[in-house]
């Protein structure tokens, strides 16, 4: 299997680089391993006549529909998240560490997407958990050692109760992804309904689900590349991947639909997306306010899937791709400020769109599609949802609904409290302070190359959707 082969020559090449002396060396050999993956990746994904498994032990690797969605996001982003942080980590440290563990949460990106069974989802999981942690500790300070260890526990303590599930689950069955083909017996009883929720919030710890959903800002300490990297690609998308796994593929949605496990799936959902606009409101410092966006963001991913039905499961899944373009973009954006003029907090970017319009140009583009504004993809996907929601009928749907309509006012106002100071209030400086402008070439390619792929998206959304909802009705036929 030729992703087997890339996911091992990452890891070889992780392993590798920390041994290449020369920087510039070892920024080439970062960005040509990362592009041949992804171009790997991509001719995979074209080229695949089938779907073959390999099957090694109890462990089952297969790339399907699903799988092509969630790498195919990650393969597009990788490189030019590199590109970037060539740029951005020449202003850090340990540049050698921060790329051999960028290479290997490739890797372990590449592995999830491949999972043909729980087993194997659960063992990728906790690998990209595992490859992320130094990530997050990449500062080695005080503040880094705190998010890094709460990430760790918050993620490892959530794959516990995935892994509980994952056990108890045997005895009906479940395991691999075809349960969804039949009904599986007995799937009305109390236990399965609570391994099922144990199952949901275990795999939903990377989607920041409530109440498991503080490392996500915490994380935001560590560089740039890393939290747009979380954020944006391949952890919180792992997250509405696996959950999506879970919900639709080891289990039939039929087994919980109408169920109390529905019900608490869809008020922790909707409770999510409020909360996590609330506190970005409230948030001063950038980075954090993107970071508390992106936990409701994620939410209206779930509430999505915990639908159970086949306009859910597609809404869901095109939030996930479009998200991931809009939100790795505003980080980017952030990271680019941060670099070039050392400042984070809200009322520090007075002016600033002035002194660097490229960089908040792209922010403002990227913030309009997250607010829903058409025809950006944002629009597409939150449009989907609120459809589906109306579509499943039920009071908490519509509740869920309203929550989607809720956050959309909040998110105008944590976006724009940004954009408009930056373009319309008087820059203030320091005495003796030096704003240096946009970005060097790299950073600002990989924010040109981004914002035309999210414009490309919105253009491309009808034939997106069409993707997604054929393979949300495969499982539902």
């Amino acid at each position: 299997m030729v992703l087997l082969g890339i996911a091992l020559l990452l890891v070889l090449s992780a392993l590798g680089i920390r041994r290449i002396g020369s920087r510039k060396a070892r920024e080439i050999c970062a960005l040509i391993v990362t592009c041949l993956a992804s171009l790997a990746v991509v001719w995979a994904m074209i080229a695949g006549t089938g779907y073959k498994t390999l099957n090694l032990f109890h462990l089952s690797l297969r790339l399907e529909g699903l799988g092509k969605v969630y790498i195919g996001v990650a393969a597009v982003l990788w490189p030019l998240a590199v590109l970037y942080a060539i740029e951005y980590m020449r202003h850090e440290h340990r540049e050698g560490s921060f790329f051999s563990w960028y290479l290997l949460t490739y890797a372990a990106a590449i592995l999830l997407a491949l999972a043909g069974n729980l087993m194997t989802l659960y063992i990728a999981y906790e690998f990209l958990t595992l490859c992320t942690v130094p990530l997050v500790w990449h500062e080695k300070n005080e503040e880094s050692n705190r998010a890094a260890l709460q990430y760790m526990l918050f993620l490892i303590g959530g794959a516990a109760l995935g892994f509980v599930a994952m056990m108890g689950l045997e005895a009906w069955g479940v395991g691999d992804f075809q349960s969804s083909l039949a009904e599986i017996a007995g799937a009305d009883g109390i236990w399965f309904q609570i391994l099922c929720l144990l199952g949901f919030l275990g795999f939903g710890v990377k989607a920041a689900v409530l109440p498991l959903c503080h490392w996500l800002p915490t994380a935001s300490v560590a560089p740039t590349p890393v939290t747009a990297l979380l954020h944006a690609v391949a952890v919180v998308n792992a997250g509405v991947f696996a959950v999506t796994r879970f919900l639709y593929y080891a289990l039939p949605p039929s087994a919980l639909q109408g169920t109390w496990v529905q019900t608490a799936m869809l008020i922790l959902s909707a409770s999510t997306i409020v909360y996590g606009a609330v506190r970005a409101v409230r948030e001063q410092h950038v980075k954090r306010r993107l970071a508390w966006s992106t936990v409701s963001n994620l939410s209206y991913m779930l509430f999505g899937l915990s639908l159970l039905t086949e306009q859910g499961m597609t809404a869901g899944l095109s939030h996930m791709v479009f998200h991931s373009f809009m939100k790795i973009i505003l980080f980017f954006c952030a990271g680019t400020v941060m670099v070039q003029t050392g400042r984070t907090q809200l009322k520090q970017m007075h002016g600033l769109g002035r002194e660097m319009p490229l960089t908040f140009l792209c922010f403002t583009l990227a913030g309009v599609s997250l607010l829903g504004v058409p025809p950006l993809p944002g629009f597409v996907s939150k449009y989907a949802l609120v459809t589906a929601a109306f579509e499943q009928g039920s009071a908490l749907a519509i509740i869920g609904a309203v929550a989607l309509l809720i956050a959309a006012v909040l998110t105008a106002i944590y976006i724009f409290t940004v954009v408009y100071p930056a373009f319309f209030m008087k820059l203030h400086t320091e005495k003796g302070e030096n704003l240096s402008g946009d970005p060097g070439w790299r950073m600002k390619a990989s924010l040109i190359l981004l914002s035309i792929l999210l414009i490309l998206a919105g253009v491309f959304a009808g034939r997106i959707m069409t993707y997604l909802t054929e393979l949300a009705g495969g499982v539902f036929s």
